[in-house]
Order: structure tokens, then C-alpha cells, then sequence
């Protein structure tokens, strides 16, 4: 293991300890950490705090709200969307068209995900796809503004994080006992609930499984809702990249940082200890 830890501690935790003691400094003239010549007065004047105090005021506080409810939809449309998929391509699909289909879903990955982004812009744009259909559907009499909206950002968030939904499900469903719904059946039970009762229970580490993999890289994307949200939509890792590559307040965008990587590790303990507590095989 000790090849293992090394890679996880040069690359993980010596990265979070310097975020940390970044965030402890003012910012200078140029954004950087300010020296500190006395670390006794600098803790006792509750300056080695001000930062975190900083994250929590305005205009920070509906940002984060914006980047928890962005990350909690687009998990839950995901979530939506990729069920029925996963459960047709595991129970449904005959089972020499299921690698191409499980293909068609792994696509995406093959072209950069920069790219698969920006050519949203095309789609949303006043005169793009979107609104072109639609006026030609006679849905609208003109066209609606789409991009540099939560809605644009909902849109990519869901189109890149569905795959990481449908992969975890489709595990799941496939290791499914379906001897299991045929006693259902046999006892009288209607299709739903066959469903509620059997299946879903069943498919519950998968769902877990697949929301923590939206939720947690949802809550921290900048590439989306800087291509697609404009300033408007900003979500925390617009902030942090901001504060960093601007230069403006590197030990406050270490401080907001710092509080998101905790609040995803509370997550992922949290989810590793109640998979745990219910014998799942799947864990941390």
C-alpha cells in the first residue's frame, strides 16, 4: 500500500495542506499570501480566520445556495433520465445490442468535454437549434434567451454528468435476481409494484452510488457555468477560479475552496459509513 499512499499524499493531501495554510495569510498587493512576521498577534487579532469569515458574507452566500440547488436538480433530473435508460439496456435490450448501447453512452468521453460544452452555445444562442425549432414548431412567435441563464447551466450540467448516472444504475440493475420478480408476478404483484417494491430497493446502492457521482462534481464545476451561465450564474468554483487565476484574493479563494473540499469529504464519509451500516459492497 505504500506506493498507493504516497501518490495519495503528494497528490491529495500535501496539495489540501497547503490550500490550508494559504488560507491562514491576507492577501498583498498582487493577491498573494502576505507574509506573517508574528503568528501569535496574527491569531490573537482573529485575523488568521477573516477569510473564512469573508466566505460566509455577501456577495458569497447566494452563490453557494445557487451552486447546492444547481448540483441537488441536476442530480435529480439525472437521476430521471438516466433510470429508464439503465433499466432498459440491463432488463429490456436483447443482450447482443447491450455493448452497443452501453457505447453509445461512454461516447461522450471520447471527445473533450471543453468542446462538447462550448458547442452548447450553438444550440442555445438566440438564432441557434433550439430556438430555430421551436419558431419553426410554432412553440414561440420569437426567440427566447437561453444562454447566460441557470437554465443554460442546468442544461450542461445534466448533458455532461448523465453518464456517471447511467453507469452505476445499469451495475446495479444488471445484478439483479430477476427470479425475484417473477415470484412478485407470481404472487399477484401488478408491474408498479413490482417496481417500487422489488426493484428499486434492490437498485438503491446504485442510486446512491450515481447521485454522489453528479452531486459532488456538479456542485464543483466552473467550465459549465462559465461557458454557458455567464456572470449571473456563477457557482463556487467560478468564485474560487476567479480569485485564483485573477490574481484578485488567492488566501480567500483557498478559504472557499477549502470549505468545499470538506463539505464533499463530510459527503463521502457520510455515504461510506450508511453504505456501510446497510452491506452494500460498494464503499470507500
Amino acid at each position: 500500500m505504500l506506493p498507493t499512499w504516497l501518490v495519495l499524499g503528494g497528490l491529495y493531501l500535501l496539495p489540501l495542506l497547503i490550500l490550508a495554510a494559504v488560507s491562514l495569510h491576507q492577501a498583498d498587493d498582487f493577491g498573494n499570501a502576505a507574509s506573517v512576521e508574528n503568528w501569535g498577534q496574527h491569531i490573537r487579532s482573529g485575523e488568521v480566520a477573516a477569510n473564512y469569515e469573508k466566505s460566509v458574507r455577501p456577495p458569497f452566500p447566494p452563490i453557494h445556495v445557487r451552486s447546492f440547488v444547481l448540483a441537488l436538480v441536476t442530480t435529480a433530473a439525472c437521476l430521471l433520465l438516466g433510470y429508464p435508460v439503465a433499466y432498459y439496456i440491463a432488463l429490456i435490450a436483447a443482450p447482443a445490442r447491450k455493448n452497443l448501447l452501453l457505447a453509445l453512452v461512454v461516447i461522450p468521453f471520447w471527445t473533450c468535454f471543453l468542446v462538447r460544452i462550448a458547442a452548447w452555445r450553438l444550440i442555445l444562442q438566440d438564432q441557434g437549434l433550439l430556438n430555430t425549432l421551436l419558431l419553426k414548431m410554432h412553440l414561440i412567435t420569437e426567440p427566447r434567451q437561453l444562454l447566460d441563464t441557470p437554465l443554460a447551466v442546468l442544461i450542461g450540467l445534466v448533458y455532461g454528468e448523465l453518464p456517471y448516472m447511467i453507469l452505476p444504475l445499469y451495475a446495479s440493475l444488471e445484478k439483479l435476481d430477476r427470479s425475484l420478480l417473477e415470484a412478485a408476478a407470481d404472487l399477484g404483484a401488478r408491474p408498479a409494484a413490482r417496481f417500487l417494491r422489488v426493484t428499486l430497493p434492490l437498485t438503491l446502492p446504485g442510486i446512491v452510488a450515481g447521485s454522489v457521482l453528479v452531486f459532488i462534481p456538479g456542485l464543483g464545476q466552473f467550465i459549465v457555468s462559465d461557458i454557458l451561465g455567464g456572470s449571473h450564474s456563477m457557482m463556487i468554483g467560478n468564485v474560487v477560479n476567479d480569485l485564483f487565476s485573477g490574481g484578485k484574493d488567492k488566501p480567500l479563494g483557498a478559504a472557499i475552496a477549502l470549505e468545499l473540499t470538506i463539505a464533499v469529504l463530510t459527503m463521502l464519509i457520510a455515504w461510506a459509513w450508511y453504505a456501510r451500516r446497510r452491506g452494500w459492497e460498494i464503499g470507500l
